[in-house]
């Protein structure tokens, strides 16, 4: 019986290698992956996936109108399996299409992605996910003081933490910090002082 999973982290966790190695896995089981990606998320390419640590794999990118369930059924229905890299981006009701295609057609649908946005709210995409997916794990990532990193700090040009702002701003070391709930607010604090 197919699965809705979500496998969720902060930043550098390597969801993204994970997706990637993920898709090696069944292709080497000679079966075709639907690898996906939503469109707003263009910084390594339009139709890229890259991973922090080099892996790279070519993928679709679907806009939020995209009705991922009539794109499976009308073009890539001979896929046996399809991966979803930064689902956090997806719409809630692009998830529910994706649970239809798990459920409809009996299709695993593996979804990584961050859970919340670096104000620690929960990202459309991924609150649907969590209400509606049969399998549902963390993948684990380290603060600088080895606590559990839990939140996506954005940092500003200075190395200051970003507390106001759109929900999405693309970035990765660069613009974002995995950090624990502890560091994250004691450095808001000492900002504030």
């Amino acid at each position: 019986m197919a699965k809705l999973y979500f496998k969720f982290g902060a930043m550098g966790c390597s969801k993204t290698a994970q997706a990637l190695i993920t898709k090696f896995n069944y292709e080497e089981r000679n079966m075709k992956v639907l690898l996906l990606k939503p469109a707003i998320d263009d910084r390594d390419g339009a139709n890229v996936v890259r991973s922090r640590i080099g892996l790279e794999q070519e993928a679709l990118a679907v806009g939020t109108e995209e009705d991922l369930y009539e794109l499976y059924t009308r073009r890539y229905s001979d896929c046996n399996v399809i991966i979803v890299d930064e689902c956090q981006f997806l719409s809630p009701a692009q998830v529910d299409q994706l649970s239809d295609i798990v459920i409809r057609k009996n299709i695993p649908v593996l979804c990584f992605g961050l859970s919340t946005d670096f104000t620690t709210h929960l990202f459309p995409g991924s609150k649907r996910l969590f209400e509606v997916a049969e399998s549902i794990s963390e993948i684990k990532s380290v603060c600088t003081c080895g606590a559990k990193a839990t939140v996506n700090a954005r940092i500003d040009d200075r190395g200051r933490i970003v507390t106001e702002g759109s929900q999405v701003l693309l970035g990765g070391n660069d613009r974002y910090v995995a950090m624990c709930r502890r560091c994250w607010l004691r450095r808001i604090a000492e900002q504030a002082e």
